[in-house]
């Protein structure tokens, strides 16, 4: 497209070019102009020819710039609204299944339907349960909003990455025993990494949550890390049996989940595009790769 927008401009041009030149030639005829006068006729009409193809080139080539700029951004404008379309209806469908639960358990309480302390208990806790993972929705939802919106603010400091480690692999064990899954960290050669604590540890614990929740039981979840140069680093890699090649660049999308056999019950679709969001506001980097029997996610932040 960019050649062709250059090469109409330039043809149109040539074409004008052509026509002055010929009409100079007509008339230098029908008027009996001598050779030495029509010589610098020709001079200067084709000084400018050579100035007017020049600048023909030079616009067509700002006007296929921007074209392909405006191409782009409809492109993007586009994948943008289908991320929102999916996020809209992968959120409505992860608030509308549990509360229709939730419902449904209520009201049996509520009538006496259920009467067994056991049952009843099991209720309030299944209750309390969807409760707290709507909950976390919704603060995924604020978070990725303040990330979009360009309103997150970080308190930058010194932060020792081996603490938020730690913090972040004790919160996350007991949910892992539970499903059987061991989870080991290094416990040094930890960086000192700049940047937001809390922020940080948001970071970690999505990613921990992301491993967990795709490493199969007896499996294992790694975090380790280092320092590279200026940069200090963390990964964490699970034992999901990988990622299909043709989902790897859209694994931080919005509301992406990959492939059908991943999604049910895997939550917002918000996790790994707050990561990017928050390693981003940092000025780090984030990634995906496969490894031997599973993926590997590495963070690299700038270290002090």
């Amino acid at each position: 497209m960019r050649n062709s927008i250059i090469w109409h401009i330039c043809a149109v041009v040539a074409v004008s070019v052509l026509t002055v030149l010929g009409g100079i030639v007509a008339v230098a005829q029908a008027m009996f102009i001598d050779e030495r006068d029509t010589r610098v006729l020709f001079v200067v009409v084709g000084l400018s020819g050579a100035v007017s193809l020049a600048i023909g080139w030079l616009l067509g080539r700002r006007l296929a710039a921007a074209a392909m700029w405006a191409d782009e951004a409809r492109a993007r404008e586009r994948a943008a609204e289908a991320n929102r379309r999916d996020l809209v209806a992968w959120v409505s469908h992860d608030l509308r299944t549990p509360l229709a639960g939730m419902r449904a358990m209520a009201e049996a309480l509520e009538d006496g339907v259920v009467v067994d302390p056991d049952t009843v208990a099991e209720y309030h806790r299944r209750i309390r349960v969807e409760t707290d993972r709507m909950a976390g929705l919704v603060d995924d939802l604020f978070e990725l909003s303040r990330i979009t919106a360009g309103a997150l603010r970080l308190s930058r400091e010194r932060v020792p990455l081996g603490d938020v480690v730690s913090d972040a692999v004790a919160s996350a064990a007991p949910v892992a025993a539970t499903r059987g899954i061991k989870l080991v960290a290094e416990e040094s050669g930890w960086p000192v990494v700049e940047g937001s604590a809390p922020e940080l540890a948001r970071i970690l614990a999505n990613l921990l949550r992301n491993a967990i929740r795709y490493t199969p039981e007896d499996g294992t979840v790694t975090v380790t890390g280092g320092r590279d140069g200026t940069e200090g680093w963390l990964a964490v890699t699970d034992s999901c049996g990988g990622i299909p090649d043709a989902d790897l660049p859209r694994v931080f999308d919005v509301a992406y989940r990959g492939e059908a056999a991943r999604t049910p019950g895997s939550g917002g679709g918000l996790g790994l595009a707050i990561v990017r969001g928050l390693v981003d506001a940092h000025g780090g980097a984030v990634g995906v790769s496969n490894v031997e029997g599973g993926c590997r996610f590495l963070v690299r932040l700038p270290a002090v």
